[in-house]
């Protein structure tokens, strides 16, 4: 038979974990806003200071380069012609000061006065607890247009596991935050 003080420790264990997890929901669901406003600041704040973001095409290493994508001509183009990176519900696994969670989102633009979708992404995130609360370590995300690497993503982030580096983007291969080229994250 369990004590009153298991079944309170119980429950503080079961609090804390949702707590984290709703944490790190607003956390993903404050990207949105923070990028279609031009917030750089907020949305590198977002990542431990050398955190990475790994999109198609693009690779963003440290807060720096995600500001630098944030200031990018073509987001800048997207948020004066409107947009909005719109984010939905995460499913979170936390183990520990660490967690994974996997999204979906889509890249909605305003295009000859109608709303369009222009990419819709999947999402494999991993979360470190800091002394300033959850920050994003990785964000790996990948087209949902049939590539197999973000199904793959999805498949593991629902799983609590770390994704695998795709082929389909590196370091070397990247194109500059700032440059007119740069793949638009969603």
């Amino acid at each position: 038979m369990r004590t009153s003080e298991d079944r309170v420790s119980a429950l503080e264990a079961r609090l804390c974990l949702l707590e984290d997890e709703r944490e790190i929901g607003r956390l993903v669901a404050s990207y949105g806003p923070f990028v279609d406003s031009g917030d750089a600041e907020a949305v590198a704040a977002l990542w431990i200071p050398d955190g990475v973001y790994d999109v198609d095409g693009l690779y963003m290493e440290g807060r720096d380069d995600i500001i630098a994508m944030v200031g990018s001509r073509t987001h800048q183009g997207f948020i004066a012609g409107g947009c909005a990176h719109f984010q939905g519900p995460v499913h979170v696994t936390v183990q520990g000061d660490e967690a994974t969670a996997v999204s979906y989102s889509q890249l909605i633009l305003s295009r000859d006065n109608e709303f369009q979708v222009h990419r819709v992404t999947a999402h494999h995130w991993r979360f470190v607890r800091t002394d300033e609360g959850w920050k994003v370590s990785r964000r790996t995300s990948r087209a949902l247009d049939g590539n197999p690497a973000a199904h793959e993503l999805l498949k593991a982030g629902t799983r609590g596991a770390p994704a695998t580096r795709p082929t389909t983007s590196s370091p070397t291969a990247a194109t500059s935050p700032a440059g007119s080229s740069a793949v638009e994250p969603a």
